[in-house]
């Protein structure tokens, strides 16, 4: 497990009972995670919440705050900054264990020494989009939410990178890819973050477990005569890294020799043990 120990302004304080406590910078927040199946005594420490994310039993649920917070407010890493915004499904617009993959895209991108063009998929409120544009590379930013897509213009812009070359696109991926490939266009990075299910942009739907194989076929076609990187996040429960890495070795390795690779990703709790596991990735590189 690849573990982000180096994100100072965001902690988790305990899991207990379905629920994690954090701290996003200064503001504790109580959400329910699906991988915290143990009850012990609760501690005091969850007193300090400053709001608490309650799921209803019949679908989705709603934030209860307990002290005065902002509608927004800032969270940094490293030389890194985003917008927080409690949202409405128990989100704050930022995955921090995806720390540990925004380093890799700039590390790819700063070693690399020539123009990289980077297609970011699914990119939601853009993280990965900052990381590659603050090492000098341009994006190609695609998600189906018009809401997204303005969270990921604000960060850009709160990162002093509103000369960096990004286009933003509200878009179906599905239907986006194929028209890249009609027109020609290559990239040197693809990153992608497809959700379970979801719909895109004409309410197409999407299914993860039918949909992903093609559309990593048609994603390869993207690549360009010397690609760098393709990355895939994955939260979906029940999907082992190891489909991921068969994927890339049936749609990438096949064309483009380099090497495969997968893991989990996951945060340690402050003053414990424990590590919470936050998901999967699977990577294709380059040799070079």
């Amino acid at each position: 497990m690849k573990l982000v120990t180096d994100f100072t302004e965001y902690q988790i304080l305990d899991l207990n009972n379905g629920k994690k406590l954090e701290s996003w910078n200064g503001i504790v927040l109580s959400r329910p995670d699906p991988q915290v199946i143990w009850k012990k005594e609760e501690n005091a420490l969850w007193e300090s919440a400053d709001a608490i994310y309650d799921r209803s039993n019949t679908g989705g649920g709603k934030w209860k705050i307990k002290k005065n917070i902002p509608s927004s407010w800032i969270i940094s890493y490293h030389d890194l900054k985003f917008n927080l915004k409690l949202m409405g499904f128990k989100h704050t617009g930022l995955f921090p264990e995806q720390a540990y993959n925004w380093n890799l895209i700039r590390e790819k991108i700063r070693n690399a020494n020539r123009e990289i063009k980077v297609l970011n998929l699914f990119a939601y409120t853009g993280a990965a989009t900052i990381a590659a544009l603050s090492a000098g590379a341009s994006v190609v930013h695609v998600d189906s939410s018009r809401g997204m897509i303005d969270w990921a213009k604000e960060n850009v812009k709160l990162n002093h990178l509103e000369d960096a070359s990004v286009r933003f696109l509200v878009d179906d991926v599905r239907k986006f890819v194929k028209r890249e490939i009609r027109r020609g266009n290559k990239y040197d990075i693809i990153i992608m973050d497809p959700p379970s299910f979801g719909r895109g942009s004409k309410s197409e739907v999407w299914n993860i477990e039918t949909d992903l194989d093609d559309l990593l076929k048609d994603t390869a076609e993207l690549l360009s005569d010397d690609p760098l990187l393709f990355l895939i996040n994955s939260y979906t429960t029940g999907l082992s890294k190891t489909v991921l890495e068969d994927l890339l070795y049936l749609r990438i390795n096949s064309k483009w020799k380099g090497f495969v690779s997968s893991d989990e990703l996951g945060l340690p709790v402050n003053n414990s043990k424990l590590i919470l596991p936050c998901g999967i990735y699977a990577r294709w590189e380059s040799l070079k």
